[in-house]
């Protein structure tokens, strides 16, 4: 089966810097889109930033200039460098990807469980 799964949360200062990662396993036949999305206390979830398989990006105005997503096709792994961190980017991070199992024609989204992200002093 497929499974997505986060790692690389934590509690920052402001200013600081997180990066996260995300990695697809089990049996999989191709990975189209990621992205990063996160769900703040009493908020909706938010995308944040998406990457194609062919390494189209998209970024959430609110963090342009200061995240970076990338991946590695390779791996089955999506990255998502946080710098200048500031408390209103506390949230829960989610990773989701939509993948094709080997032998089914269905593609379907995938989500990995979340890691807490905290930017306090």
């Amino acid at each position: 089966q497929v499974h997505v799964g986060e790692s690389g949360g934590g509690l920052v200062q402001p200013g600081g810097s997180l990066r996260l990662s995300c990695a697809a396993s089990g049996s999989i036949f191709r990975i189209y889109d990621m992205g990063w999305y996160r769900q703040a206390l009493g908020n909706e979830r938010e995308l944040v930033s998406s990457i194609t398989r062919g390494g189209s990006i998209t970024y959430v105005d609110s963090v342009k200039g200061r995240f970076t997503i990338s991946r590695d096709n390779a791996k089955n792994t999506v990255y998502l460098q946080m710098n200048s961190l500031e408390p209103e980017d506390t949230a829960v991070y989610y990773c989701k990807a939509r993948i094709q199992p080997l032998l089914l024609s269905a593609i379907n989204d995938y989500w990995g469980q979340g890691t807490q992200v905290t930017v306090s002093s």
